[in-house]
């Protein structure tokens, strides 16, 4: 059963494309040859985009947004316009909080498919299609075995210049995992990245997590500048797939910035399905983009 995400009321009736306004019952009977042109248009236009058969796929940091950033009204002005010609859809490591601090507080009206946590939790039209539990996949001793071992790594295998908190981020299908600390500032996010693509801290311990957990069929892909998620084999973001049936979207479009082996794009980037692209930020997603649908520019 569909079940509707709630939306914060401040933010009124009408909060994306496929909202409905509210109206007093004589308001319902009075429409004007302007609304009712209006209407045809946005009808014929929802016709065309199923007539294409095609989805524009994006990651959101260092794609949409800066990292852990809010997009810019030029970005959220070009997703609108895209969304005018064919089926978008969003799909990222983070929870739905998260997105919903950089994209805004409407985001699974955004876009036709909002994919949080890399579609464990799915949304159609801003309405709830399934999720999933990465606590009940691998059972309540098996996380403990694995939230020790990445504490007890931490505490005695990792001396990154600062250390703040929140090291693990327990999420409805994944573990997130920082070794600085997600409460760190954006100065010392910027530093730990440089600092990390000098040792390899986050490597080294992604492949300690291997060599300890080989039974329990994890999955490590390294994302953002502080952090890397853990999760199933199967989970990373080719997981939303599922949800795109291939007889309404014969084409996928993808928009990533951690395309490389280990990073958390990489998968859906290399997929049968996927047409991948990519992207070094958000002007360059939505140069890129614009090449393809020059409609959009």
């Amino acid at each position: 059963m569909l079940r509707r995400e709630p939306v914060p009321r401040w933010r009124g009736a009408g909060r994306g494309p496929n909202a409905r306004h509210l109206q007093s019952p004589s308001s319902q009977h009075c429409q004007t040859p302007r609304t009712m042109a209006a209407a045809a248009a946005a009808a014929a236009a929802s016709t065309a985009r199923a007539a294409r058969k095609t989805i524009v796929l994006f990651d959101v940091d260092g794609t949409l947004t800066p990292a852990r950033k809010a997009a810019t009204p030029e970005v959220l002005a070009f997703l609108k316009k895209l969304r005018g010609h064919v089926f978008t859809g969003m799909v990222g490591g983070s929870d739905l909080a998260k997105q919903r601090e950089q994209l805004g507080e409407d985001v699974v009206d955004m876009f036709d498919f909002v994919f949080p946590e890399n579609g464990l939790r799915a949304f159609r039209q801003g309405e709830l299609l399934a999720e999933a539990s990465f606590k009940d996949h691998l059972g309540e001793e098996n996380l403990k075995r694995l939230v020790n071992f990445i504490l007890s790594y931490l505490a005695t295998k990792v001396d990154c210049p600062v250390k703040r908190g929140t090291f693990i981020e327990f999420r409805k299908g994944m573990l997130n995992v920082s070794p600085i600390g997600r409460d760190c500032s954006h100065d010392e996010r910027n530093d730990f990245e440089a600092w990390d693509k000098e040792t390899g801290c986050r490597k080294a311990m992604v492949e300690a997590l291997r060599a300890e957990f080989p039974d329990l069929g994890l999955t490590y892909s390294i994302g953002g500048q502080i952090s890397f998620d853990v999760f199933p084999e199967g989970w990373d973001k080719t997981y939303c797939l599922r949800f795109l049936p291939e007889a309404e979207f014969e084409t996928v479009h993808f928009f990533g910035d951690k395309t490389f082996p280990g990073g958390n794009d990489h998968e859906i980037f290399e997929h049968e399905r996927v047409a991948g692209h990519t992207v070094s930020g958000p002007a360059d997603t939505m140069a890129q983009c614009a090449a393809i649908f020059p409609e959009c520019a």
